[in-house]
């Protein structure tokens, strides 16, 4: 077999063994680059190696490191408290409440957002008789929708992997197109699953991280908590409580102002983004640190170890030819919006199984020949693959719906809820690449 052919065979191998058994595609990555650059494409070890992503490595770990230290002070559940304050406990903005948190979160940096707020959010949920359905995709959703802005990993990955190729390319169109349509598909799912019928009813600030009083009704019929703030033993109220709840520290200021400053030094001043997230958690640590130890175990090997050993295979089947052979086959198609429509649905058929990193990694650098020929928006189509490769995370197979299945509540009924999840993620795997080719690649406008 020729070495287009093997590695190809081998990638395909490498999505079906990640798939079926418990093996990060990442470390599949790294080996099956190592076997198929040496034996079948005529590398040495060396120019393996040399398609490691160094810089990508360095913003990944940088930015799960900084998060992970915000997560661990406290600065996570203040922002979450401060959130439910500022709607006054009215339970209909709760579900855009953890939205906008998790979108905030994955705008800044958080890989895991949906990892932060769904166990907040879930119980939250099933206490105040809000539908599970529809708080556990507004949390995915949110995450989504902030999920590519210029200083979170995916934002920077997909710039790190498409501006070296000389494409036209839109750090800002990449933001705003899965923001949109996130938030779309949010509003839609607010309407059909009922968050019109919390209308009404109000809860105490603190409750959705706080312990409360426990919900008599069930999923789906909204419990009503009136405002007025119970007290306890000693005499205080709810309010009081949560009052001495937020006050802020100083571990809370410095981290707020050090996110604060990431944003302005990445997108107003051109700083590199793995470099400075990593020299303000440090800065955290030196200023801070008690429990930093702790903090920096919750920097994301798992996906660290994926995106890079991906990229690093990727690297290699560019050395082989298999990136152009690919591409000239999608545009020997003579079809070119029939063609970004394929692709499209082929990043969102296999993230739907597998990490929506370890897709965009492969689709984005297939598709490139393919988009050197103009026949579409590179613009256009680069915003449609992150939107058809991310959306369909919402599927309990996909890390972030496994993990808002595994936030759900012990006394829920699991099985009909993840039935549930299949339902709704059919529906989106089914419309949702074809929704980001409709909206960004056929109208030209990009």
């Amino acid at each position: 077999m020729t070495p287009v052919i093997v590695s190809i065979v081998v990638l395909v191998a490498m999505f079906v063994i990640a798939t079926v058994l418990p093996v990060n595609l990442g470390a599949l990555g790294f080996v099956a680059a190592a076997l198929v650059g040496v034996l079948a494409a005529g590398m040495s070890l060396d120019d393996v190696l040399a398609e490691f992503p160094g810089d990508l490595f360095l913003i990944l770990v940088g930015l799960t490191y900084l998060f992970a230290v915000a997560h661990h002070n406290g600065t996570v559940d203040l922002l979450v408290r401060w959130s439910m304050r500022l709607v006054r406990g009215h339970l209909v903005a709760a579900p855009w409440i953890f939205f906008t948190l998790s979108a905030v979160f994955s705008a800044i940096g958080a890989l895991f957002a949906v990892a932060i707020v769904a166990p907040l959010a879930m119980p939250f949920a099933r206490r105040y008789g809000v539908s599970l359905l529809l708080m556990g995709m507004m949390v995915i959703h949110g995450s989504l929708a902030g999920a590519f802005s210029p200083i979170s990993v995916y934002g920077t990955f997909v710039a790190g992997v498409v501006g070296p190729t000389g494409i036209p390319f839109s750090s800002t169109t990449l933001f705003l197109a899965p923001l949109v349509i996130n938030i779309v598909i949010a509003a839609v799912i607010f309407v059909v699953l009922g968050g019109r019928s919390l209308a009404g009813t109000k809860v105490a600030h603190g409750a959705p991280v706080g312990a409360g009083r426990p919900s008599s009704g069930g999923d789906g019929a909204p419990v009503t908590t009136e405002d007025t703030g119970s007290t306890d033993a000693t005499g205080r109220t709810d309010e009081e409580d949560d009052d001495e709840q937020v006050r802020v520290g100083r571990p809370q200021v410095l981290t707020l102002i050090g996110i604060l400053a990431l944003a302005v030094g990445t997108v107003g001043f051109g700083l590199d983004v793995g470099v400075l997230s990593l020299a303000i958690a440090v800065t955290l640590g030196i200023l801070c640190p008690a429990g930093h130890a702790e903090a920096a175990k919750g920097i994301a090997w798992s996906t660290v170890l994926l995106v890079c050993g991906v990229l690093t295979y990727v690297g290699v089947l560019q050395e082989a030819g298999t990136v152009d052979v690919v591409g000239q086959a999608i545009v020997a198609l003579g079809v070119p919006l029939l063609a970004a429509l394929l692709l499209c649905y082929l990043g969102g058929v296999l993230s739907a199984f597998a990490s929506s990193a370890g897709i965009l990694g492969v689709a984005i650098p297939l598709a490139l020949p393919f988009l050197q020929q103009g026949a579409v928006s590179p613009i256009g189509m680069v915003a449609a693959l992150a939107v058809a490769s991310t959306v369909v995370d919402v599927s309990p197979f996909s890390t972030n719906g496994a993990l808002v299945l595994a936030s759900t509540p012990a006394d829920v009924d699991r099985d009909a809820f993840y039935r549930r999840m299949l339902v709704y993620s059919g529906i989106v795997v089914a419309t949702g690449p074809l929704l980001a080719w409709a909206l960004l690649v056929l109208p030209g406008w990009l």
